[in-house]
């Protein structure tokens, strides 16, 4: 009898959306940096990350280019899961999350704790 061998799977199956956008204001709920606001910066759907500004700041030791001669530490903002973040209500300055109006215009973006408009960009 011949015993067929299945390779375990290392990839994580795929959101079809994220919570949040690209623009919209959060606030990190877990991690080392929880408690920090800031707007998202970048989206990566396929991997369900976000890139929040001034949020997971790490330290890259970049090699002398042309565009940067000297080299050195830089630091820049790494990509964090995206259960992570919460959107955050600037008029009711809580975390919140998102309900769906329909309006003549189309489908709008509600505050589940105030009922105020989100605005796509901020």
């Amino acid at each position: 009898m011949e015993v067929k061998k299945v390779a375990a799977t290392k990839h994580k199956v795929q959101p079809d959306k994220i919570h949040v956008k690209k623009g919209d204001y959060v606030m990190v709920i877990s991690g080392k940096d929880a408690g920090k606001k800031g707007k998202i910066i970048d989206v990566i759907l396929k991997k369900g990350r976000v890139v929040v500004e001034k949020a997971n700041i790490v330290k890259r030791h970049t090699k002398p280019s042309q565009s940067m001669p000297q080299g050195g530490i830089v630091q820049k903002e790494a990509p964090m899961a995206s259960s992570n973040v919460m959107l955050y209500c600037q008029e009711c300055n809580s975390v919140t999350r998102v309900s769906v109006k329909v309006t003549e215009d189309g489908k709008v973006r509600v505050c589940k704790k105030c009922g105020v408009n989100l605005p796509d960009k901020h």
